[in-house]
């Protein structure tokens, strides 16, 4: 089990080091009205780079939001349920919906952000580098929702 302890402080590293992208997303993002309306230059090119840093960005908080349990949930029903049973319905729940969506993601996307890594696709607007660095922040978060689906299940239950 010590891989799994060393992969979940692994996966909490990189959410960690993640969380810090939504600065850069907010000063982009600021910036674009002063470089539009006063600089009269380079607003598109602040648009680009906020949208592929903020997919990385959704694509740790998705995960972060899972790992804290702090997704929205539907508890009308369990709310009444022994701590045990909604423990046991979150980590099957998880790995029983989330697990063969993200597989079925990484299958799907994988060859379509392959080709557009290899390619340095840009965006389609611009022109601007980058656009493939959404691809791999859509496949990034079917990873890491895949991976977080099997840590929740293969973690010892809490008594």
């Amino acid at each position: 089990m010590r891989w799994l302890a060393v992969l979940d402080r692994g996966l909490g590293w990189l959410i960690e080091l993640g969380r810090w992208l939504v600065l850069p997303v907010a000063l982009v993002l600021f910036l674009q009205w002063p470089l539009r309306d006063f600089v009269q230059a380079y607003s598109r090119e602040a648009n680009d780079l906020g949208q592929w840093i903020f997919a990385l960005y959704v694509s740790l908080a998705v995960t972060y939001a899972t790992r804290e349990r702090a997704h929205l949930a539907v508890d009308a029903i369990a709310h009444g349920y022994p701590r045990r049973v909604r423990a046991a319905l979150a980590r099957w729940g998880t790995f029983l919906c989330v697990a063969p969506w993200a597989a079925f993601m990484v299958w799907t996307v994988g060859p379509t952000v392959q080709r557009s890594v290899q390619a340095f696709e840009r965006f389609p607007e611009t022109y601007n580098p980058g656009y493939f660095l959404i691809k791999v922040a859509a496949l990034l978060l079917a990873v890491l929702a895949l991976v977080q689906a099997a840590l929740d299940l293969l973690r010892p239950a809490k008594p």
